[in-house]
């Protein structure tokens, strides 16, 4: 019976930990096993495809894969951004790329079967096609275009990782003083995606904002169970809304509005603020909510880029900095 109890413990063991670590590893192995190829059959990586679904067509369009992170570098930041912001972008963008491709091991999108990534920034990193690029810059088009294709050229293959694999190279626009940690806006840790200081970012149009809401509206959004409007009728101001505590980097983390307690990223989403690091103040019928920051803060932020980049660093020190712990290895060969 104790050789029968023994045997079950060690089946336990690894069931646990023996099986999850061969997966673990197996999926490193193809990530691996991929680079080691492109390295051997194609430096400049001319033969990596990634299969792109294009939500304005509804199409699925096969592309190399350097040509896709300029028309992603071209849609998610702007062209007048400095060089080596516009590097750190597309080794950001190629990370989330490579990270996702079949080629290298990836699931793709799970939304639509068959393609590695969506051109739909809901679903993925945004992308844009030429044409729709010209008419967004035009006359500055071949100026612009000029530093992206630079930026990418000269980046070409370069990938950031964490313990030898692609990290999720999530980015926004605007911190806000501090970027937010994974586990702070999805609940789940990252040890790459740690909250760090961000004094760059200070000069985007998008820093500040100020929004009114009425209560009527509020209600509207945030539900009559709320009682915002019976909380307004007794007169007491404080009593319509109190934030409880915030996260790490000072967003919001619990807030209660009327008689009901949301999450910082809920009232951010129903009420379409900027980000979720804001303050409330009642004032009559309405709300003035005053936010600093665009994005949901995780990661690269473009603005704290650009400002780096003015203030002299390079793109690798900007990608190290907003990434804690990781490295940067070129999937192409040196």
């Amino acid at each position: 019976m104790r050789y029968i109890l023994i045997y079950g413990i060690l089946l336990v063991i690894a069931v646990v930990i023996v099986i999850p670590a061969i997966t673990i590893g197996g999926l490193g192995i193809v990530f691996q096993s991929r680079v080691t190829q492109s390295q051997n059959e194609a430096h400049t990586g001319e033969d990596v495809s990634i299969k792109v679904f294009n939500h304005a067509t509804g199409e699925i369009i096969t592309m190399n894969l350097e040509d896709y992170v300029k028309g992603v570098v071209a849609a998610e930041m702007p062209g007048e951004f400095e060089l080596e912001a516009l590097k750190a972008q597309a080794v950001a963008a190629r990370t989330y790329a490579v990270k996702h491709m079949a080629y290298f091991g990836g699931t793709g999108t799970a939304e639509h079967p068959g393609a590695d990534v969506s051109s739909d920034p809901k679903e993925s990193q945004a992308w844009q096609s030429d044409s729709v690029i010209q008419m967004k810059w035009g006359r500055n088009y071949k100026k612009y275009w000029s530093k992206v294709t630079l930026a990418v050229d000269q980046t070409r293959g370069l990938i950031v990782t964490y313990n030898g694999e692609p990290i999720n190279a999530v980015f926004h626009s605007t911190s806000g003083n501090r970027t937010a940690s994974a586990k702070e806006v999805w609940g789940f840790d990252y040890p790459y995606l740690r909250s760090v200081a961000c004094t760059w970012d200070q000069n985007s149009p998008k820093y500040h904002d100020v929004k009114e809401v009425t209560l009527v509206e509020l209600e509207t959004k945030l539900g009559t169970d709320a009682g915002i409007i019976a909380a307004a009728q007794d007169g007491n101001q404080a009593s319509i809304v109190n934030i409880i505590n915030r996260t790490e980097s000072g967003r919001v983390d619990k807030v209660r509005i009327g008689n009901k307690i949301f999450s910082g990223l809920e009232v951010r989403e129903k009420l379409d603020l900027r980000s979720s690091l804001f303050d409330i103040e009642p004032q009559a019928d309405k709300l003035i909510i005053k936010t600093v920051g665009y994005g949901h803060g995780v990661g690269l932020c473009q603005y704290g880029a650009n400002g780096q980049a003015k203030k002299g660093r390079d793109f690798r020190q900007i990608l190290t900095y907003y990434y804690t712990g990781v490295a940067i290895r070129n999937i192409f060969g040196s």
